[in-house]
């Protein structure tokens, strides 16, 4: 079955030091809670986890931010408070990966034992 063929949307904040992602469901889900911040977070968020590349830019590898990258950043580590402005003031991206095909069941098989 193939996977990894769903799109993919995310917000790329480039800071000072880091550059920091965050997923969000969708580009229309953002747009409304940007004019109406009375929309909850968790309606616009693809799930609850900021993502730091160590300056490699929007495709780089992506690690968990700490609590001490987010104080650097945003002057917090509150991550509601950052999830806020990575959502204002970052970019909007979105892209859909390339169709793929995994192995099915790498222990079926011979497994080269020989007795």
């Amino acid at each position: 079955m193939p996977r990894a063929n769903e799109p993919t949307s995310k917000i790329f904040y480039k800071g000072r030091s880091d550059d920091f992602i965050v997923f969000v469901d969708d580009q229309d889900s953002l747009k409304k809670w940007r004019s109406d911040h009375s929309i909850p977070l968790t309606d616009v968020l693809n799930g609850w986890k900021i993502f730091l590349t160590h300056g490699h830019g929007a495709q780089g590898v992506l690690d968990g931010a700490s609590k001490a990258a987010l104080e650097n950043e945003f002057g917090t580590s509150n991550e509601d408070d950052c999830m806020v402005k990575i959502l204002e003031g970052g970019e909007y991206q979105s892209s859909t990966t390339r169709e793929r095909e995994g192995s099915k069941n790498d222990s079926k098989g011979s497994l080269g034992i020989t007795r």
